[in-house]
Parts: C-alpha cells; sequence; structure tokens
C-alpha cells in the first residue's frame, strides 16, 4: 500500500500507522512532495517510482516513509516509521532519521542498497488493528527558559503529557534563591500532575536519550513519577505512542509499556550519527 499525504505531519502520521496496524503482513509506504507537482523541481514523481519499485523488488512489510536523499533526482531513502522527523521547511530532503538508521536507498530503476536488513518480512500474519480513541487528550509542552508553574495547569485536564526537555531530560524545577521560587511551583506541579496521569519525558536535542540519573533534577523528576528515562524517542513519536497507549491499555500498562521498545521507536543502544 502506499499513501501520499503532505510532509507537514507525515512523522505524526507514520508512527500512528507503526502502532496502529499489528502484525502488518505486506509494506505500508508514506509518500509525500516538498515540491508540488506543476514545479519543475518537484520530487513527486521520484518519491513515488522508488517507493513503488522497493515494494516490488523487497521483501519488506513495515510502516515506512520513502522520500528524496538529496536535493538531486538519483535517489530516495526508505525511512523507519517512529525514527524518521522532517528537518527542513522546504528541502527535497528533508526527512532524516533521528537516533536510528536509514533502511536502504532505492533508485528509479529499483536498484535497492541496504543499510539495515532488521525488519519484518512479508508473510502470512493476520492484521490487527489497535485504534487511537477520538477523546484521548495528550500535551505536548517545550521547557524554555522563564517558565512558570501555570504553563502546566491547562494539562491537568488531560489524559497524558509529553515534556520535551533539555539535555538529558531537564527542566527547571531547582529553587535555590528568591529568584528561582517559581521553579519549586513547578515541581510542585509536576508531581501533582504525574500522580494524576502519565507524564514523559524527552529532549528537545533531537541526537541522544534521556538519562535523568546523572544530575539530582533528573533524578528529582524520577521521583516525582515523571517516566521516559533511557528512552530515545523522537517528543513526537513519544506523543503519538502516549496517545496509543492510552488509547488501548489502563495506566498502570501505560506506564509499564511507555519505556518499552514495541515498533522500533527505542533504540536499545545508541549509535553514532554524523
Amino acid at each position: 500500500i502506499i499513501i501520499r499525504l503532505g510532509t507537514d505531519t507525515m512523522h505524526y502520521t507514520s508512527a500512528s500507522l507503526a502502532f496502529i496496524l499489528e502484525d502488518l503482513p505486506i509494506p505500508v509506504f508514506l509518500v509525500g512532495s516538498q515540491r508540488s507537482s506543476d514545479r519543475g523541481s518537484s520530487d513527486a514523481a521520484l518519491n513515488l517510482i522508488c517507493a513503488a519499485q522497493f515494494i516490488k523488488n523487497s521483501d519488506f512489510a513495515e510502516v515506512a516513509i520513502c522520500m528524496h536523499e538529496s536535493i538531486s533526482d538519483e535517489s530516495c531513502l526508505i525511512l523507519p516509521a517512529c525514527k524518521t522527523r522532517k528537518l527542513h521547511s522546504s528541502g527535497r530532503d528533508a526527512f532524516k532519521v533521528v537516533n536510528g538508521r536509514t533502511i536502504a536507498r532505492v533508485e528509479k530503476n529499483g536498484k535497492i542498497e541496504f543499510f539495515n536488513t532488521n525488519y519484518r518480512r512479508k508473510g502470512k500474519r493476520k492484521l490487527r488493528l489497535r485504534l487511537f480513541k477520538d477523546n484521548i487528550k495528550v500535551g505536548l509542552l517545550r521547557v524554555h527558559t522563564n517558565m512558570y508553574s501555570k504553563e502546566f495547569e491547562p494539562y491537568g485536564s488531560f489524559d497524558g503529557l509529553v515534556i520535551e526537555g533539555t539535555g538529558l531530560g531537564h527542566m527547571p524545577i531547582n529553587q535555590i534563591d528568591e529568584f528561582t521560587k517559581e521553579h519549586s511551583k513547578i515541581f510542585n506541579i509536576v508531581k501533582k500532575l504525574a500522580k494524576k496521569i502519565p507524564v514523559v519525558m524527552t529532549s528537545q536535542t533531537l541526537y541522544g536519550r534521556i538519562q535523568m540519573n546523572v544530575y539530582s533534577t533528573g533524578r528529582n523528576l524520577i521521583e516525582a513519577g515523571v517516566l521516559g528515562n533511557y528512552s530515545d524517542m523522537t517528543a513526537e513519536t513519544a506523543f503519538i505512542k502516549l496517545a496509543w497507549l492510552l488509547s488501548n491499555f489502563n495506566k498502570d500498562k501505560v506506564r509499564e509499556l511507555i519505556s518499552e521498545n514495541l515498533r522500533g521507536e527505542i533504540n536499545k543502544r545508541s549509535e553514532y550519527q554524523d
């Protein structure tokens, strides 16, 4: 199956389908274009051709993205559904793998070069759908300087919250003087939220993984009930995964599964990336 769609939220869609489609027996590819088909620089045709060639000439059977490898019209990359992000607003090579490996390079003539052969093959499996519930509300909050506790208050009515923290998974929770009194308020409301709903930490650095055991700030967040330690998920994938888990499992099971690798969204070991 090849699905054509806009690129702005393609990485959300790919992660969503990866979780929804359980025991997928055939490949499902997302293909888009950074330049519209009425422009001479359009990448639409090559992306579609390469996806079709890859499906025809491989035994791959997962959800994936197929988009341009570079600004030229030479090849496309097959990108993992839960480890890919749009990193440029208009470049034809906007989609890159974050904390993972590209699956393959494919040319329009059908030539394929694999970089990662650890994927599910085509076969006779019974597809199972685990859908999202329409009424699930998950927030995505980015940590920044000069932050206030009131920014967290609206999420008290949500089902879950993903925090895009700094560095190894930090946020301003330490009161050290009169100018940082707001930090203790932030910590208190985070503790309150974490008792009520799953609160998951990610990092705005993109590359690398959460490691909240290194500094006291992170250890205090773990003690407060913040989840996600050791994960290397992107914030977008964590957002989708949390919504999907909340749609299909009780909150105790959600807290257990959020840090487990279910669809290739979490690597056990970090690999160096150029």
